[in-house]
């Protein structure tokens, strides 16, 4: 597999995950990553999940500091 393929791949799977995590916040609705029997699987959906999580932080922060960006209520 190409390089590009790859890194496109990777960079879809982040902003999905970065998406459920909006989702979450937004409406309480999340992934129940404790149905899933395989602890192995479980926690590999737990960190990808956390990575969705870790963009959507690091988004707000940004955002908060730009001039580009203002809240609204």
């Amino acid at each position: 597999m190409a390089l590009g393929r790859l890194l496109h791949i990777t960079v879809d799977a982040v902003l999905v995950s970065a998406v459920l995590a909006g989702i979450k916040r937004s409406t309480g609705l999340g992934v129940a990553s404790e149905k899933i029997e395989s602890k192995d699987l479980r926690d590999a959906v737990d960190k990808y999940l956390n990575v969705g999580e870790w963009v959507v932080d690091k988004s707000i922060l940004y955002m908060s500091s730009s001039g580009y960006f203002e809240r609204r209520r």
